[in-house]
């Protein structure tokens, strides 16, 4: 019987960071039958359908304004999944994704996987902040916009 290959945590982290919205980070760790590396692209592309709106319709695209903050909390939550990744101890990470060899090297931390950290952090931080803003800024000026219709209808 062939041994499983071993994960290593860095990679992971920094798949999850790079490339997470196409769920690399999942496939890598759990292969291609993994139900939620297939959603992060499916998800992701609805929020870049999203961006493609508002660069054709312009910003007062109303469905544009729910489909962007999917692409951000999508950004979000695979810079989390790199920080979990990443503070992730290494006796944890080899039970987790290396059981047969449980003190391998590959689930130890070093400053490749520190980057990845502090990236993630800024990145995710960034990402969705900014989703939530949109998102409120959009709602909010569509509500001034409307309040003046609504009051003389009343």
């Amino acid at each position: 019987m062939q041994e499983k290959s071993r994960k290593n945590k860095t990679i992971a982290a920094w798949l999850a960071l790079l490339f997470g919205q196409f769920g690399l980070h999942r496939f890598y760790l759990f292969g291609f039958k993994d139900t939620w590396g297939w959603l992060y692209p499916a998800i992701s592309a609805v929020g870049w359908l999203g961006v493609a709106r508002v660069r054709q319709f312009g910003q007062d695209d109303q469905l544009s304004w729910l489909l962007i903050p999917l692409l951000g909390f999508v950004l979000a939550a695979t810079s989390l999944t790199a920080i979990y990744y990443g503070l992730s101890s290494r006796e944890k990470w080899n039970a987790q994704h290396n059981q047969t060899t449980p003190d391998a090297v590959a689930g130890n931390t070093n400053w490749l996987t520190i980057g990845a950290l502090v990236l993630a952090l800024l990145f995710g931080t960034t990402s969705l902040m900014a989703s939530i803003a949109f998102s409120f800024q959009r709602y909010f000026e569509y509500q001034v916009n409307v309040a003046p219709t609504v009051a003389h209808s009343v």
